[in-house]
C-alpha cells in the first residue's frame, strides 16, 4: 500500500496488479469553503488554501471506474488531467445534486466531445435514472440523442455485476429514505474496496451481512459530521470508529487495511489539520482533494 502525499505525485510501484483509488473531491454538498458561507472554518480555508480547499465528493478507481458525478467533475478533469472520454463505467451512489449532476452528460455526444471511447454505462437507482432522463431529454437536446454514447443501467440491491473486469456489489445505504441509496463493494484481482458515502450506521441486517462476507484492502467512510455523533443519514467520527470496530470484530479488516475518512462538511467544524490529527491517532487517513492510494 502507498498513499500519495502530494497533490500531483505519480505513484510507481512496478506491480501490474496494483489497485488504485484517487479522491478527486472530498467535500459534502456545499463544498469547502461553502459557496455562500462566512463561518470560521470557511474563512480559514479561504485564507490557508491547500488541503483546506475541497470540491464535491468524487473518486476514480484505476482511471476506469468513476464514482459519482458532481458539479465539479469538469474541474476535476482539469486538475488531474483526467481523460473522461475513456471512462466507460460510472457508479452513482444516489440522486442528490452533489453526487449526480446529469446535465453535463449531454457533452458526451459527438457534437460536443469528439472521439469518446465506446459507451458510458451509468449505474444507479430509479431516482438517478429519472434525473438522468429529465436532464438529457429536454427539447434543446433532442437533436443530440445519447443512444450511442450513454446507457443507463438500473441497479437492484445486492445484484452484483462485472464492469471491465471489476466485480461490483451495490449495497443499500442508510441515507435518504426516499430512494435506495447505495454504497459499493468494488473487487479486482482479489482486492476489495468498500466505498461508504453517503451513509449512516443504521444499515439493514442484509447489508451488514453482505459487507461481512469480505476482507478489505481499503475502506472509505463518511465523516461528514466531524466530532459529532449522528443518528443516521451521515456519520461523524465517533460513528466511523464504531463502523471500523464492527468490521474488525468480523475479521473484515486488518493491520494492512487502508482506512480512509472522507466527505467532509464545514458543519463538522474541524480543519484538515485537526482531521489529520484525529486520523493519525486512530489509524485512519484523512482524504484530501487529489489524494491517491495504491493497494
Amino acid at each position: 500500500m502507498k498513499i500519495c502525499l502530494r497533490k500531483y505525485e505519480i505513484l510507481q510501484t512496478g506491480k501490474e496488479d496494483t489497485l488504485e483509488i484517487q479522491y478527486l473531491g472530498t467535500a459534502a454538498a456545499e463544498g469547502w469553503p461553502a459557496l455562500f458561507c462566512n463561518c470560521e472554518i470557511c474563512k480559514r480555508a479561504r485564507a490557508v488554501g491547500g488541503k483546506e480547499l475541497r470540491t464535491r465528493t468524487q473518486a476514480v478507481v484505476d482511471q476506469k471506474i468513476l464514482i459519482d458525478f458532481p458539479p465539479d467533475s469538469y474541474t476535476h478533469a482539469l486538475n488531474y488531467s483526467l481523460q473522461l472520454g475513456k471512462v466507460q463505467h460510472l457508479l452513482i451512489t444516489h440522486s442528490h445534486m452533489d453526487h449526480f449532476f446529469p446535465v453535463e452528460l449531454i457533452h458526451r455526444h459527438e457534437h460536443f466531445g469528439h472521439h469518446a471511447e465506446g459507451m458510458l454505462h451509468i449505474y444507479g437507482n430509479e431516482a438517478v435514472e429519472k434525473a438522468f432522463y429529465d436532464a438529457v431529454l429536454i427539447d434543446r437536446f433532442k437533436v443530440h440523442p445519447l443512444d450511442e454514447a450513454v446507457r443507463f443501467v438500473r441497479l437492484v440491491p445486492f445484484a452484483d455485476f462485472t464492469a471491465d473486469g471489476y466485480h461490483i456489489v451495490p449495497v443499500p445505504a442508510d441515507h435518504d429514505r426516499r430512494e435506495t441509496c447505495y454504497i459499493y463493494v468494488i473487487e479486482k484481482d482479489g482486492k476489495n474496496i468498500l466505498y461508504g458515502h453517503d451513509t449512516g450506521l443504521n444499515l439493514s441486517a442484509e447489508a451488514w451481512e453482505c459487507i461481512f462476507k469480505r476482507k478489505y484492502a481499503l475502506i472509505s467512510l463518511d465523516a461528514t459530521m466531524g466530532r459529532k455523533h449522528s443518528e443516521g443519514y451521515h456519520m461523524g467520527l465517533p460513528d466511523v470508529l464504531t463502523f471500523v470496530k464492527t468490521l474488525q470484530e468480523h475479521g473484515c479488516i486488518g493491520q494492512d487495511t487502508v482506512k480512509v475518512i472522507n466527505h467532509f462538511s464545514h458543519n463538522g467544524e474541524m480543519t484538515h489539520e485537526e482531521l489529520e490529527a484525529f486520523a493519525e491517532e486512530h489509524g485512519l487517513t484523512a482524504a484530501y482533494d487529489g489524494m491517491k492510494v495504491q493497494m
